[in-house]
């Protein structure tokens, strides 16, 4: 069943198509021909790009692609299991071991990024030492360590001179599925706001950290907490010049979720929508403008775009991509490519392409995802571009097994 899913979409995409939008004023959207979905792993073992969706999992010259490989299938990772981080050559499709690492998790990976200041060679992970949890830079062809941070970073700016950094262990006690297991950071549960945690911005020439929003700041921007509450957060992400920071604010027990962005002076904290529009995942159209799908006007769930400080919010899609789902953008703007979640029977995962300017939507194909993989360990699609912009990445278990894909996408 699951192949013949995928030879359809094959000889669908395969084909390439102009779309006219109606609502465009009669202008004609030219889709790139889309060729795949090639996988680039192999099956035996558990592989999936090594950091979340929207992140950059591939060199700048696009010859290599950053993939965790793990024994484990169906149940949550502990700090007593490895993964390995390894690089996928995109020509030959070899697997290369770079680096093992026990912070890890199947939603957010390692949180592997390849650092702007050597984007062909450095990469930045987490791992859990000496009973904490650190960001580590390793060259990947020499495998030598370059820095070792006391911190494990969640984010990274573009031009690679920064990170954002939070407590993945108190991530952990709160959503288990996006921590790391092991107690590698300290935090007190019991404490609702902490005036001493919170997000943290690292200088990764100098290795210096500073808080740059605690908990206790944003007390006053997110709902009120029951007794034995308690707030953390999560989902972190730069904007496209690297000047501000987006991230979620969510609460125990109750997932209330509150989105926010800051300047990385610290400076210019804003909520991003009126109360009761939540919030759930996101990416940044350019320094300015930003998309996060949430319930627009407290009634209809979808990929909102809007600009920091301001209410222009709209929704994208014309109405095709009313729900929530895995959306980022293309490093030029021009396209929007987003997923869906396994619902109903047929438990498949869907994936769009949207132009920006005439917002018409392609089919990517659809995917369906093995009952096995569930809950705390599914295996959500979760697209990244390349630099170039030609290359889509995704995870997939379509196959019987959680593996890492791309699209070849021709102009």
């Amino acid at each position: 069943m699951y192949q013949s899913f995928v030879l359809v979409s094959l000889i669908f995409i395969l084909i390439g198509c102009q779309v006219r939008n109606d609502d465009s004023g009669g202008v004609i959207t030219r889709f790139p021909e889309v060729v795949g979905p090639i996988r680039i792993t192999e099956e035996g073992k558990e592989h999936f790009f090594a950091s979340y969706y929207g992140i950059n999992s591939f060199s700048q010259n696009q010859r290599y692609a950053t993939v965790l490989q793990t024994a484990i299938k169906h149940r949550l990772p502990t700090e007593n299991d490895t993964a390995l981080l390894g690089l996928v050559d995109l020509e030959t499709l070899e697997f290369k071991a770079v680096a093992k690492t026990r912070a890890w998790n199947f939603q957010q990976g390692c949180m592997a990024h390849w650092l702007a200041t050597n984007p062909d060679s450095l990469v930045i992970f987490n791992d859990f030492r000496e009973g904490r949890f650190v960001a580590v830079v390793v060259n990947v062809f020499t495998l030598e360590e370059q820095e070792i941070y006391d911190r494990p970073v969640s984010a990274v700016s573009p031009d690679g001179k920064y990170a954002v950094s939070l407590n993945f262990t108190r991530l952990r006690a709160a959503r288990d599925s996006y921590g790391y297991g092991g107690e590698g950071q300290q935090t007190d549960l019991a404490e609702a706001f902490p005036e001493d945690d919170g997000l943290f911005l690292i200088n990764l020439a100098t290795g210096e950290s500073n808080l740059l929003i605690s908990y206790a700041q944003v007390k006053a921007m997110v709902p009120a907490l029951p007794e034995k509450g308690y707030e953390y957060f999560n989902h972190t992400l730069f904007s496209r010049n690297g000047s501000k920071v987006f991230w979620m604010a969510r609460a125990r027990p109750e997932r209330n979720t509150t989105a926010l962005t800051i300047n990385t002076d610290g400076s210019g904290i804003r909520k991003c929508f009126p109360e009761g529009w939540g919030g759930s995942h996101y990416d940044w159209l350019n320094d300015d403008e930003l998309m996060v799908t949430s319930e627009f006007e407290g009634q209809q769930y979808g990929h909102i775009l809007f600009t920091v400080g301001q209410s222009d919010y709209s929704r994208l899609g014309n109405g095709l991509l009313d729900y929530d789902g895995h959306g980022t953008f293309s490093p030029d703007g021009k396209w929007m490519i987003t997923d869906t979640y396994p619902k109903n029977g047929l438990r498949e995962q869907k994936i769009f392409l949207m132009d920006m300017e005439t917002e018409a939507t392609l089919s990517l194909g659809r995917y369906a995802q093995p009952e096995a993989y569930r809950k705390k360990w599914r295996c959500d699609i979760h697209c990244r571009w390349s630099p170039g912009g030609d290359i889509v990445g995704f995870n997939s278990a379509h196959s019987g097994s959680r593996q890492a894909y791309i699209f070849k996408l021709v102009y």
